[in-house]
C-alpha cells in the first residue's frame, strides 16, 4: 500500500518543474536577445536617470540612505502615444522596486512619466505602493521622525 502512494507523489514531484515553466510574467518581456529587448534595455538606461532621481527623492524623506533602481527591476505597466499615430507624446507608467545594500527591497512604486521629443522626461506622477520591512542589520537607515 505505501508503494502505491509514494509512486505517485514521485511522478508529481517530477513533473512540478516542468508545469512551473511555462508560466507566464505579469507584464510584456520581448524574446531574448531579439531587437525588442535591446531597444526596451536601451529605453530603459535612457530613462534610469530621471526614475533614480524621482526615487532618491520620495526615500529621502524616509531613509538616509537613496535606494537604486536597477533597469531589470522597471516594469513597464502602461505606454500610450497620447496626440495620435505616429505623434511623439508618450505617457509612460513603470513599476520599480528599489534596493539598497545586496539587493534589499525597500518597496515598490509606480511612476508616470511623460516624454515628449521637445521636452525631453518629466515626472507626472509617483505613486508609492508598499513598504518592505528592513532586516534587522538594516534598520539604521531609517530615519528618525
Amino acid at each position: 500500500m505505501k508503494k502505491i502512494i509514494i509512486v505517485p507523489s514521485f511522478l508529481l514531484l517530477l513533473l512540478m518543474p516542468a508545469i512551473l515553466t511555462y508560466a507566464e510574467p505579469d507584464y510584456y518581456q520581448p524574446a531574448k536577445e531579439s531587437k525588442e529587448e535591446l531597444m526596451m534595455d536601451l529605453f530603459f538606461s535612457l530613462l534610469l536617470p530621471n526614475v533614480q532621481e524621482a526615487v532618491s527623492n520620495y526615500y529621502s524623506d524616509y531613509l538616509t540612505t537613496s535606494p537604486l533602481v536597477y533597469p531589470y527591476q522597471i516594469k513597464i505597466l502602461k505606454m500610450e502615444r497620447t496626440n495620435g499615430y505616429r505623434g511623439f507624446l508618450f505617457l509612460v507608467t513603470i513599476e520599480v522596486t528599489p534596493v539598497v545594500g545586496p539587493h534589499i527591497e525597500v518597496g515598490k512604486d509606480q511612476l508616470t512619466f511623460s516624454i515628449s521629443a521637445g521636452s525631453g522626461v518629466s515626472l507626472k506622477n509617483f505613486k508609492h505602493i508598499e513598504t518592505y520591512k528592513l532586516p534587522p542589520n538594516w534598520q539604521d537607515i531609517i530615519k528618525k521622525k
